[in-house]
């Protein structure tokens, strides 16, 4: 098959979507088929250009200075469309256009594959409503989502209605959120999740009623074949590692308002970046934690890092779907503290420990628990070493063609 991947989250970024997409088209490659990304990103040289062209990767036309080193953003979908078609004829004669975002590129990919009649594939990786709420300032997200909402409807049709409720749009920006990411998944001929969870949100809502559930994979070039159990003595330091964004969204500052409250001995080492990064460095001093933060740092080094840790830890709460965290987790058979009920369902039962709720005090009440009983250590990591397999994207990657097969022969 020929894949055409598009995502505005790909190039000068990492997390979830740009690891999935990653370990994805490998995978494919592996399995003969030819994968082309095509992604916004900042301004790069020739040489840049060219090496990322060998790779079948391309940088769509992007805004130069807009929201430059925050994310690279795409220009308006009509102008991508026009270059594509222009860069890269061959597209025409590709098999499925497979769609990893909402914004402007992610838009040309689903448009283009319409005017071409070319099978659109697109996967919803995540709550669009919980990272507004997350990254507008409160008095200015009403404004943001109906401003988002609006540029989305002038470029796909917005058929379906989400009006404010109860459930998960019980603001009027989050139900325009919702409009937009439901409005975005109808357009395209296959929609995927990675958790049921996500997808029954997603169908409350109107998405449609065939949704696949393709969990993320973890690359099985990078599998380690004999990783350690992990045990904790009694008055050991507990080693913990926090590898997501250093975000409000991910909640990094209740995770170290917990810290001062553990009653045994632990380190903590936080490898990532985000914008909370500075507040957190001056929490950690102010207060005197053991911490120490290792920034950005390569896969094989946070990979490393987390064959020498106890635990892991992701303390988002409504806001995740199936994050990479705790795919690397379960692939090194590392436990994983949590406190959103919703990953219960994508780990395997008993290689966790979660909190009662999301508050620092129950998290510490639930993590004091391991100081108690350090043997917990080695029953969860022992689970997760057992379950460690599914993880691994060669099994993945097959559902995901049979996915691309079906809609193809349609």
């Amino acid at each position: 098959m020929k894949i055409a991947i598009f995502s505005d989250c790909y190039l000068d970024l990492t997390g979830g979507i740009v690891s999935s997409i990653n370990a994805q088209k490998t995978a494919l490659e592996k399995n003969g088929h030819t994968v082309y990304v095509f992604s916004t990103g900042y301004p790069k040289s020739k040489t840049e250009l060219k090496e990322l062209k060998n790779q079948n990767i391309f940088v769509v036309p992007s805004c130069r200075h807009f929201l430059h080193g925050i994310t690279p953003v795409s220009r308006r979908p009509k102008i991508v469309e026009a270059w594509l078609l222009k860069t890269c004829p061959e597209l025409k004669e590709f098999d499925v256009f497979y769609v990893h975002y909402e914004a402007g590129c992610s838009i040309a990919g689903l448009r283009l594959a319409k005017k071409l009649g070319i099978p659109s594939v697109q996967v919803m990786h995540g709550r669009e409503d919980m990272g507004e709420k997350s990254l507008i300032p409160f008095g200015f997200r009403t404004i943001v989502a109906v401003t988002l909402n609006g540029l989305h409807a002038s470029c796909l049709p917005h058929p379906k209605k989400v009006k404010k409720d109860d459930y998960l749009a019980d603001t009027f920006a989050k139900a325009k959120m919702w409009n937009l990411m439901v409005n975005h998944a109808v357009f395209a001929d296959a929609l995927i999740t990675p958790s049921e969870h996500f997808a029954r949100k997603l169908g409350h809502y109107g998405a449609r009623k065939k949704i696949w559930i393709l969990p993320n994979g973890f690359p099985d070039q990078k599998f380690l074949k004999k990783p350690k159990v992990r045990t904790l003595k009694a008055g050991e330091t507990l080693k913990i590692i926090w590898h997501s964004r250093v975000s409000r969204e991910k909640r990094i500052m209740p995770f170290l308002e917990t810290l001062e409250k553990l009653q045994g001995k632990y380190h903590l080492d936080v490898y990532g970046d985000g914008p909370d990064l500075k507040r957190a460095k001056k929490f950690v001093k102010d207060h005197q934690l053991d911490v120490t933060f290792h920034g950005n740092a390569s896969f094989e080094t946070v990979q490393k890092a987390i064959q020498d840790a106890d635990l892991d830890v992701l303390v988002s709460y409504n806001f995740d779907d199936y994050p990479s965290t705790l795919v690397e987790a379960e692939a090194a058979g590392l436990p994983v503290f949590i406190c959103d009920p919703d990953m219960e369902e994508v780990i395997p039962a008993k290689s966790y420990l979660i909190s009662k709720n999301e508050t620092p005090e129950k998290m510490a009440e639930s993590l004091n628990t391991i100081f108690a009983h350090p043997d917990k250590i080695a029953k969860m990591s022992k689970i997760m070493l057992k379950e460690r397999d599914e993880v691994l994207m060669s099994n993945r990657i097959k559902l995901l063609e049979k996915i691309f097969n079906g809609i193809i022969k349609k």
